[in-house]
């Protein structure tokens, strides 16, 4: 297994990848750090654990096949907002929890998400 160093949202992060993996870890290092800093340069959530969760959540849900929609807002779930939730069904949920997972385990006991 590769190593590879990589930056997100202005943090190092050492990651772990197969062999020949590399550009596609580095194509979604890119895609993750893009969602954080856009959450985190909208300037309505500071915490790094609730930015990644949301940038997890934007990602999962834009993969998910669906027709174009604007992103979940961090407002929607600090408030509550049951419209963010009626978004995602039990397949996204399924989903999200799969690529929560994976980033934990990329991320490393150091840098657990949840």
């Amino acid at each position: 297994m590769k190593q590879l160093e990589v930056q997100i949202m202005g943090q190092s992060y050492l990651l772990g990848c197969p062999e020949g993996g590399e550009q596609r870890l580095l194509e979604a290092v890119e895609k993750v750090d893009t969602a954080m800093c856009r959450i985190r340069d909208a300037g309505k959530v500071k915490a790094r654990d609730r930015i990644a969760v949301l940038a997890a959540l934007n990602i999962a849900f834009d993969s998910s096949g669906k027709p174009a929609q604007p992103p979940l807002q961090a407002a929607s779930f600090a408030n509550g907002d049951s419209t963010a939730t009626s978004m995602r069904n039990l397949a996204d949920d399924v989903k999200l929890a799969q690529l929560l997972v994976r980033l934990d385990q990329a991320l490393g006991d150091d840098g657990r998400l949840i």
